[in-house]
């Protein structure tokens, strides 16, 4: 199934960061798919120490990144949920601050928090597919931006790559 890489029209404006990281070729539930078994073999192959301290003072772990994106990545595909069905409700914003801190994920084994984003992405890609193309270009308002379900598909798998280049960039 290929999804055209949406328009600027079809998301907020700061989601360009993330959509950009994705490659235009239509291909983003392969690429979701792929990233999803990058990400978890990258930071399999990380020292042990490394996955719960900070890079720095202040910053999220490895596994708060990882947290952050299963709930992100849930937020979003609710999203494209409610929107591909032909529901038109305003949908608010979240505290994704509030939520990572509220995961407590540095308490957890890695392998149950990736076995938690492997299962994620499943259903994410599950709901995806269900979708005809009709579906993927509805919109609605969410966090004061229209946004196509299209938009939300490329904005968790760009969001995803920032933070493994993150990652890779901050952990070595």
């Amino acid at each position: 199934m290929l999804i055209p890489r949406p328009s600027p029209s079809e998301y907020e404006p700061a989601a360009i960061a993330y959509i950009k990281l994705v490659p235009d070729d239509g291909e983003v539930l392969r690429h979701l798919a792929e990233n999803c078994r990058r990400i978890s073999d990258y930071v399999r192959s990380m020292p042990g120490h490394k996955l719960s301290a900070p890079h720095a003072p202040g910053e999220w772990t490895v596994k708060d990144i990882l947290a952050h994106l299963i709930d992100s990545e849930r937020v979003f595909a609710y999203r494209a949920l409610r929107i591909g069905r032909g529901d038109k409700t305003e949908l608010p914003g979240y505290p994704h601050e509030e939520y990572v801190t509220a995961a407590m994920a540095n308490r957890r084994s890695l392998g149950d928090i990736l076995d938690e984003y492997a299962s994620a992405r499943g259903a994410t890609l599950s709901l995806i597919r269900s979708f005809d193309s009709g579906a993927l270009i509805r919109s609605a308002v969410c966090n004061g931006h229209r946004t196509t379900v299209r938009a939300l598909v490329y904005d968790i798998a760009g969001h995803e790559l920032h933070h493994l280049y993150s990652i890779q960039e901050n952990y070595g």
